[in-house]
């Protein structure tokens, strides 16, 4: 298991959970939207192919113990609201933590990344998983640079990353 996971914790409106093959339909809303991975280049176009790669990248994190995306379960009705997590990455050769998040389109604009955010960060620091966290954002991307930045990091770089162009957003341990 791994140790970045934060399974079974909550923040105000969110339960935290492992992910598992059963939330795969759930999740293939978010690749059926085109706003969903408009910024990102390389990823299959073909929507279950997309959910299926991300799915066993996924799983193979959790083997791995390389962090890992956590199912955002809404407390007031148990649906599927997205995936956020602290996931173990290689950004110009230096190994970081980065605090991921996607929320599926028909809870986007409703502060969910940033309540999932933050929760993350909260957890890493309390842990002392790192002494900072990054977030990998396209630099288009402009709602999740937003995220970023509400949950108190700050543009750190701006690099390529999987052959896309990337802000690095990071916020140290106060």
């Amino acid at each position: 298991m791994s140790k970045y996971l934060l399974e079974n914790e909550s923040s105000e409106r969110l339960l935290f959970r492992r992910i598992t093959p059963f939330d795969f339909e759930a999740w293939l809303s978010f690749y059926h939207n085109p706003k969903s991975t408009q910024f990102w280049d390389g990823l299959p176009s073909d929507p279950v192919e997309a959910c299926q790669t991300q799915f066993d990248r996924i799983f193979e994190r959790y083997e791995n113990d390389l962090g890992g995306m956590n199912a955002l379960i809404l407390k007031e009705t148990g649906e599927l609201v997205g995936i956020c997590g602290l996931l173990v990455q290689i950004v110009d050769d230096v190994e970081e933590l980065e605090i991921g998040y996607s929320v599926l389109p028909k809870f986007w604009l409703k502060g969910f990344a940033f309540e999932a955010a933050q929760k993350c960060k909260e957890y890493a620091f309390q842990n002392k998983f790192s002494e900072s966290l990054i977030s990998i954002i396209h630099v288009d991307n402009v709602p999740s640079q937003k995220v970023a930045l509400k949950n108190g990091m700050h543009l750190d770089k701006t690099t390529s990353y999987k052959d896309n162009p990337v802000h690095i957003f990071r916020v140290t341990k106060g």
